[in-house]
């Protein structure tokens, strides 16, 4: 017992600390910068925080690599990131889907822009840290209602249950992020067979992920393995680039531009310029056995 209150206290005042030196460090950066909350965690602390008219979300510190969330506090609907309005956009391949898995919460953007522009549909969401949850709860407007619910758990292991539930999703969204990059056990062929399978029959995955990533040339590979060709899109400032793949046929180019042409007074208040998003949608063909997929075995060597 003694030991366990040590640890506890140790963690307590470790926490104290950290919290103290983030006021510090908001005090010093005056207007710029305005700390807001900071939520402890087992994984790491949630930073809650405004600068330039927009409240962020971060983990570990306010100038840490990446923000993980912001949205306008003068127009909270619309997407400060190219990244979400792109992965968004795979509503011009499946303009009526009537179930999403977002994996992923972050503050709720994908999830709270998806249950507006489809009210009818349900939008599940799995996040790995409860922190997380409470924080995109109090501070970024995710509701949980009937259409829009939340599991606290790991996505893969989600996924696989999913699967033998026998359940089927419309679209499958992959956004998860730790403070480093995606988590390895979500980038395997192992893993996008379970998504695949958990798709309906003219299902998408959409999928975030890097540029500048290590191992672009193999996540390539791997979603080329599983679903064949896919579209690709590239949010150019942030670097990030949006896989969209289908379980069956990929949606041919006229079909894309004409769900845009239906979507875009819809899409406009999240900032989404459907005639230029279309655009960004290109065909990436992977050469059999020019890249290495990533496989599960290679997790543990």
């Amino acid at each position: 017992m003694r030991k366990k209150a040590l640890v506890l206290f140790g963690g307590v005042m470790a926490l104290a600390i950290f919290m103290a030196g983030m006021v510090l460090s908001d005090m010093l950066a005056g207007d710029r910068d305005r700390l807001l909350h900071v939520e402890p965690s087992q994984y790491a602390p949630v930073v809650v925080f405004e600068q330039y008219g927009e409240r962020c979300m971060n983990f570990v510190e306010i100038e840490g690599e990446g923000r993980q969330t912001c949205f306008e506090l003068d127009d909270p609907d619309r997407m400060v990131f190219e990244y979400t309005r792109l992965m968004t956009a795979a509503l011009f391949a499946k303009p009526d889907p009537a179930s999403i898995l977002v994996i992923g919460l972050g503050g709720g953007t994908l999830s709270t822009a998806l249950h507006k522009l489809l009210p009818a549909a349900t939008i599940d969401t799995v996040e790995l840290d409860p922190a997380v949850v409470k924080v995109a709860q109090r501070y970024f407007g995710y509701q949980i209602g009937p259409r829009q619910r939340v599991y606290v758990e790991d996505g893969r292991a989600f996924i696989e249950r999913a699967v033998q539930e026998g359940r089927r999703y419309d679209i499958v969204m992959l956004d998860a992020f730790d403070e480093d990059y995606i988590p390895p056990h979500l980038m395997t062929v192992e893993f996008l067979e379970r998504v695949r399978e958990l798709l309906s029959a003219d299902g998408l995955v959409v999928a975030n992920l890097f540029m500048q990533s290590s191992t672009y040339a193999s996540e390539s590979a791997t979603y080329a393995t599983v679903f064949g060709d896919f579209y690709q899109l590239r949010a150019g400032l942030e670097g990030n680039r949006v896989i969209i793949a289908a379980a069956g046929a990929l949606p041919a180019p006229v079909v894309l531009e004409r769900n845009a042409t239906l979507l875009e007074e819809r899409l406009r208040p999240f900032g989404i310029d459907a005639t230029q998003t279309v655009e960004a949608f290109t065909v990436h063909h992977e050469p059999p056995g020019r890249e290495q997929p990533l496989r599960d075995r290679s997790l543990n060597g």
